[in-house]
């Protein structure tokens, strides 16, 4: 008998579930029993995978009985020890406490459980029960999940809220038709964005008061820090760990050699290997993503500085050592996310006079579209550099489909006719 399992599943008999916010990501339960495959839900920790397995779970159990639909946490701070005698014990202690096997079974965090993969794979293969699976580490995304699972496992990726999906989290709404006309309604979304960029996306950031908002964003980034990085890999090197994230949290271009030498600065010994080991554990855990430069010019993209962004603008508000806002590359953070939800590749353009584009996106060996971000297009001098950079870049990638994204702009100025002026509204609407 395992003790802890079947404490854990008598609890689930009796435990209510907490209401959930609907989102606009669900997850597939008409699956035929005969298909074979595990659900795995990704992403950052906090983006509310588990909220979205509690509302896939309400959905069931108006058909089943709980002891059809059950749930564990692999997180439990009563598994002290996880190892893979709780995972082979699981099925035997659920039909012990229950009289029979569940039809479906949602695992949060198993990736904790060694040889995870290596039991769901024996599962699917000789059971009939439907699994879902949640992790925060890009090791169970579908690129990187385990041999045995490849082919036999559908990803969803959960990210931090839309903007309208935040706006239904604030429990309120901005009409698009008004905007252009009633200035209470353009200055209420002015206000409602600045709080999505300035605080982030991460759902009970969101539902959190104002002035606990940083001290949640802060707790949040320790466990990151010491659960899904430092415990994960094993990191002896706290310090070096710690000093890293702050210095990629102030960055907007990295190298490895520049980040070597900044960290050694500060007295902390360090190697170029170390540091480019914490990068790849950093983006293993959704925390950060990386974007290469694109150019025909350019041999090899690794000689050349990268552009960062982080998972949520939060943790750059709340953990930047800068004493203002920049709210230009917070503004550039989530139109980055917004354009990554299309799946399709994406760089930045930079060509040998300093000319720059934020976001050159392509698909069948061509640059199909290129993206400017300017906050603030009341600045004539930054407006003629964006313009300038964009149809540079138009003429080096031959691309026709320009656009510039903006949050503010004066009313004097005139674009030349093939950029598109995009604004946030729009874009984020």
């Amino acid at each position: 008998m395992n003790a802890i399992l079947r404490t854990l599943l008598y609890e689930w008999k009796e435990r209510k579930l907490p209401l959930a916010i609907e989102r606009d990501i669900h997850l597939d339960i008409s699956r035929p029993p005969e298909i074979k495959n595990a659900m795995v839900i990704t992403g950052f920790r906090r983006v509310g995978k588990t909220y979205l397995l509690y509302e896939t779970i309400e959905k069931l159990l108006e058909t089943y009985p709980r002891e059809q639909v059950v749930y564990l946490n692999f997180e439990d701070e009563r598994i002290i020890s996880p190892a893979t005698d709780l995972l082979t014990d699981l099925l035997p202690e659920i039909q012990a406490v229950y009289g029979q096997k569940p039809k479906y079974l949602f695992l949060d965090e198993l990736q904790l459980i060694p040889n995870w993969s290596k039991w769901v794979r024996r599962i699917l293969d000789t059971e009939t029960v439907q699994i879902f699976i949640t992790g925060s580490s890009s090791k169970m995304s579908s690129a990187e999940l385990p041999t045995e699972l490849r082919g036999r496992a559908w990803e969803t990726k959960v990210e931090p809220l839309t903007f309208k999906e935040f706006l239904r989290f604030k429990k309120t709404a901005i009409d698009k038709e008004k905007l252009t006309y009633v200035k209470e309604e353009a200055a209420r979304f002015c206000f409602l964005f600045e709080e999505y960029i300035t605080f982030g996306a991460l759902p009970a950031v969101v539902l959190t008061q104002s002035e606990k908002k940083q001290e949640l964003l802060q707790s949040y980034f320790q466990t990151v820090v010491q659960r899904d990085i430092a415990e994960r890999y094993k990191i002896d090197n706290d310090v070096a760990l710690r000093t890293l994230l702050k210095l990629l949290l102030n960055s907007s271009y990295i190298t490895i050699s520049k980040l070597t030498k900044n960290i050694k600065s500060l007295g902390i010994p360090i190697g170029k290997s170390t540091i480019d080991s914490y990068l790849s554990y950093i983006e293993t855990s959704y925390f950060l993503n990386e974007l290469y430069i694109h150019n025909p010019a350019v041999i090899n993209q690794l000689q050349y500085p990268r552009k960062v962004y982080f998972v949520d603008t939060g943790f750059m508000t709340a953990l930047s050592t800068k004493f203002s806002k920049n709210m230009g590359r917070l503004f550039e953070n989530v139109v980055y996310h917004k354009l990554a939800q299309s799946k399709e590749t994406m760089y930045y353009y930079k060509d040998n006079k300093g000319n720059e584009v934020d976001f050159a996106i392509l698909g069948e060996d061509k640059t199909t579209a290129l993206y400017q971000v300017c906050f603030d297009l009341t600045d004539e001098e930054i407006l003629n550099r964006e313009v300038k950079s964009l149809l540079k870049a138009k003429e080096t990638l031959k691309c026709q489909n320009l656009n510039l994204l903006y949050l503010e702009k004066t009313e004097t100025f005139k674009l030349p006719k093939e950029i598109k002026l995009l604004s946030a509204p729009e874009f984020f609407l």
